[in-house]
């Protein structure tokens, strides 16, 4: 597979490519999200609305170059958060990042959407580890990967220190293999006969 489906379900959540018409509902979700984001997510900081054109464009050109596959995270018909694939470290591999409007996290909707992704990345050709990267200090992005049994790999201490106000400048790195995921789904699909 050359891209991932532009859409997908998982459970309680939905995930689709984004769009321009999504710019409405992304600025609001982000701009009622900013105290829980701000600390997390260097781009919170300046928010508005043409930056967030400029991203929905941006998340365009990516896709079509294969560079990201991004995401809005929907539950029922509101837009609650982001997600996507990035070919940000190296040949075979993607990382995956995400967040959700405060509102809506503690739910397992975050864990969700993220294994849609991950089922997703794994069908890419050439794919065969996904990674999933944050600061120390923001132990709910680890309890992501936890749940989907992505393996912790490696802490180390980012070169610029910081990128975020939230943040002690140590990156968690978690990584799960196309081996390890067939695997996984394997054993659930047994699990669930």
């Amino acid at each position: 597979m050359e891209k991932p489906a532009e859409s997908l379900s998982s459970d309680q959540v939905g995930v689709h490519r984004w769009r321009m018409d999504d710019l409405d509902a992304l600025e609001r979700a982000i701009y009622e999200s900013l105290d829980h984001l701000v600390p997390w997510m260097p781009w919170a900081a300046d928010p508005g609305r043409q930056q967030t054109a400029d991203f929905l464009t941006r998340q365009r050109e990516e896709w079509e170059t294969k560079q990201a596959f991004d995401y809005a995270i929907t539950s029922g018909a509101v837009l609650i958060g982001a997600c996507g694939l990035m070919r940000r470290i190296g040949a075979g591999g993607l990382d995956i990042g995400y967040w959700l409007h405060p509102r809506w996290t503690g739910r397992g909707l975050a864990t969700m959407a993220t294994a849609a992704l991950v089922g997703q990345g794994f069908q890419l050709a050439g794919i065969d580890r996904i990674e999933i990267h944050h600061d120390a200090a923001n132990p709910a992005s680890g309890a992501v990967a936890r749940r989907l049994g992505f393996a912790e790999v490696e802490r180390r201490q980012a070169p610029e220190g910081p990128s975020a106000p939230g943040g002690v400048g140590i990156d968690v790195i978690w990584r799960m293999t196309a081996v390890q995921w067939k695997a996984r789904t394997t054993e659930h699909a047994e699990g669930a006969s």
